[in-house]
């Protein structure tokens, strides 16, 4: 069973996916919605591409809990995924996931341009082994 998870943002969409046995999460791609026109298209070739059966959107909270106007968007684009997907989509807790990625990237020295490249990806991928994590035990 793969399922993909996104880092849902304004400007980019990070993507990630588990392996077969939902175990693992690798960053995939990042999709620039300035260069892609309708993500949704893209994110639907994925989903054949990998047949993947669920979803993970990353739900930004506030660190009081509480959603903001990034979690109202995020939310609007898990229920776009449902209704033209037709697949179970989830929202997880991503707080913190972008500050690790990008923590984990300075620490391995990485570049500025180069981080900017990868950060949404590799967001995706902690926020969905954090999802893998919760539902193995």
């Amino acid at each position: 069973m793969r399922i993909m998870g996104l880092d849902y943002g304004e400007r980019r969409i990070g993507v990630a996916m588990s392996d077969l046995f939902g175990w693992t999460a690798q960053g995939t791609e990042v999709i620039d919605q300035k260069i892609v026109k309708d993500p949704m298209v893209r994110i639907a070739e994925l989903v054949k591409e990998y047949e993947v059966e669920s979803i993970v959107v990353g739900l930004p909270k506030n660190m009081n809990g509480s959603i903001g106007p990034s979690g109202e968007n995020c939310i609007e684009f898990a229920d776009q995924l449902k209704q033209k997907l037709s697949l179970p989509v989830n929202m997880w807790d991503e707080r913190l996931t972008t500050v690790s990625a990008e923590r984990t990237l300075l620490e391995a020295d990485v570049s500025r341009a180069k981080r900017k490249k990868v950060i949404d990806k590799m967001a995706a991928a902690i926020l969905l082994q954090s999802y893998l994590d919760s539902i193995s035990k």
